[in-house]
């Protein structure tokens, strides 16, 4: 099983967020080659972020359980997300309202355009 491991450091942060970029309403993906390596060889590195704009911590862990879920959706489809990049997920305040289905459909497609 694949497991989402998350970024720890800034300056690793900053090195995921002057790559490849992907937007939405609802989330911005950012994408950049692994340069560093995860615990194990099957973790996909992926972080969320919420900005405190977006509301309270209900709200914004919310938002956060929603994308991590779909990501571990696409994570069983073969081939949905490319494991040998490092991923930033930044949630916007839209995606808390939107449905689970709609979510899914622009993740799947934003990761898909990310892998050109």
């Amino acid at each position: 099983m694949v497991k989402l491991e998350s970024l720890k450091k800034s300056d690793q942060f900053k090195k995921a967020l002057k790559e490849k970029k992907f937007h939405t309403n609802y989330f911005s993906i950012f994408a950049a080659k692994n340069f560093f390596k995860p615990k194990h060889k099957a973790n996909l590195l992926i972080s969320f972020v919420m900005k405190k704009k977006i509301g309270n911590a209900v709200k914004r862990n919310k938002i956060r359980r929603k994308l991590k879920a779909i990501v571990q959706k696409l994570l069983k489809k073969r081939g949905a997300i490319n494991k040998d990049y490092t991923y930033i997920v930044f949630g916007k305040s839209n995606a808390y309202a939107q449905k689970h289905n709609v979510l899914l459909q622009l993740m799947e497609k934003s990761f898909s355009k990310l892998k050109k």
